[in-house]
């Protein structure tokens, strides 16, 4: 019964937080860059990420860290460009970097582009320095812009869901590549594009992006 009960009030938060305003929310927008994309077995090598409140990115929040704790690089740095002098040099613990991420995240809405990778690298991480971390709710500009795009009747491939690809569509300048900070910002951007196209000049309800 008390399963029952606890399973009810978590979906009775979910379907209060839905109903609610989406510029009502703080967001933390992430982005990672890994050494491969499973969790299990690759690492997180640098995290970046900036708030977003009252539909203003703020620039003030923004923050950057490398993982000194990264064992093998592998060939991730073809697209990073971080090694391992950069990361002995300007490198913190892993566990500095998850009491990061709790500090930033807990209560207050994630976003990224492919939360589902990068929220299991975020859990995992978590779990390995038995630590919790508990956005209030996830949010996914790819998992947006392929609802979008697919409503619209267009034959997806998967070139077309990167973030670089998804900007082109909003007309949103170029940006840095595979770098998390900028990333980060990148997929602030998107998500403010994705929003207000969606809303058409009106008040939208979380709901229309989750």
């Amino acid at each position: 019964m008390m399963g029952v009960c606890k399973w009810l009030h978590t979906q009775w938060i979910s379907w209060h937080l839905k109903q609610s305003y989406f510029d009502q929310h703080e967001y933390v927008i992430v982005d990672l860059e890994l050494t491969g994309l499973e969790p299990k077995k690759h690492e997180i090598v640098s995290a970046g990420w900036v708030t977003m409140q009252s539909l203003k990115i703020d620039l003030n929040t923004a923050g950057y860290m490398l993982n000194s704790d990264v064992n093998s690089l592998l060939q991730s740095p073809i697209y990073h460009g971080v090694d391992n002098t950069q990361l002995t040099a300007q490198g913190a613990p892993l566990s500095t970097l998850v009491d990061a991420f709790a500090e930033a995240l807990n209560d207050r809405i994630l976003v990224c582009h492919n939360a589902q990778l990068d929220w299991a690298f975020i859990q995992h991480a978590a779990s390995a320095e038995q630590k919790v971390i508990q956005p209030k709710a996830i949010v996914d500009t790819l998992k947006i812009e392929k609802h979008r795009l697919l409503v619209q009747g267009k034959q997806l491939k998967q070139s077309d869901l990167t973030l670089t690809a998804c900007r082109e569509r909003y007309a949103l300048p170029a940006h840095h590549e595979h770098n998390a900070l900028s990333d980060a910002f990148a997929t602030a951007e998107l998500l403010l594009a994705q929003y207000h196209t969606m809303n058409m000049g009106n008040r939208e309800k979380l709901s229309a992006i989750m």
